[in-house]
């Protein structure tokens, strides 16, 4: 893809994920205390909860976080009961944005989502407005230099959708989003860690953003991204190299 990479993209949001790891343990308490309480605390037969869980293993969560998270869901320790809303708007250039909330406020968190789009150069938009420009699926990335046939020859045994090899020459594995945890094991199995790994909204168009605009539409990504009751920020665009 001429003007942006995959790879720098990717890179670009862990290294601001870093940045907030304190906000990234909160939001994965809640996601693991939410998947409890819908689906039970045994992680191996509560797929939601599994991918919490793997998650927060990934960034370093310690244990006992989570166990507590878990138990907050299941009723053995005290806990807010939380609700999940999306919100759907437009950022700069029309890029689509998808905002995932979990709140115990639903009036607060929607004047503040609402905030946040307005004063940054957005648009809230209705429901459905721009679901249907992204896809629900299990993604994982992995960094250029590896052997596209084997990765593709271990993904299709494992169970995969898709594998997309990107210009830059990183990888991308696609699966259904109950299947992510199952194909990741498998291949890491046959020698293949990804960087990245969950289950996304992927948008179907992207939207390439440089200069200004790309300054513009970062800063109303942060705005959101930094709401106490926002879990996940998903957006058609990407950004320019430079």
């Amino acid at each position: 893809m001429a003007g942006h990479s995959k790879w720098a993209n990717i890179q670009h949001r862990k290294g601001r994920q870093d940045e907030k790891r304190g906000r990234i343990f909160s939001r994965l308490a809640k996601e693991i205390t939410v998947a409890a309480k819908m689906g039970g605390g045994d992680a191996s037969f509560n797929p939601r909860l599994r991918l919490a869980v793997d998650r927060a293993k990934d960034v370093n969560m310690p244990a006992d976080n989570i166990d507590r998270a878990i138990k907050k869901g299941t009723g053995e320790l005290e806990g807010v009961d939380y609700i999940e809303i999306r919100y759907e708007g437009y950022g700069i250039g029309g890029a689509a944005v998808m905002v995932d909330c979990l709140t115990d406020n639903r009036t607060r968190t929607v004047a503040d989502v609402r905030h946040a789009f307005a004063k940054h150069g957005g648009n809230m938009g209705t429901d459905g407005c721009v679901a249907f420009q992204f896809k629900h699926c299990g993604q994982m990335l992995f960094a250029p230099g590896i052997s596209e046939d084997a990765l593709m020859e271990a993904a299709i045994d494992a169970g995969a959708e898709d594998v997309i090899a990107h210009d830059d020459g990183s990888f991308e594995v696609l699966t259904g989003p109950a299947d992510l945890t199952k194909v990741r094991e498998a291949l890491a199995k046959s020698g293949f860690k990804p960087e990245l790994a969950e289950v996304t909204q992927k948008s179907l168009n992207e939207t390439e953003m440089a200069g200004d605009d790309a300054l513009k539409m970062q800063k109303l990504i942060d705005a959101l991204e930094s709401l106490d009751d926002v879990q996940d920020v998903f957006t058609s665009a990407v950004f320019d190299e430079a």
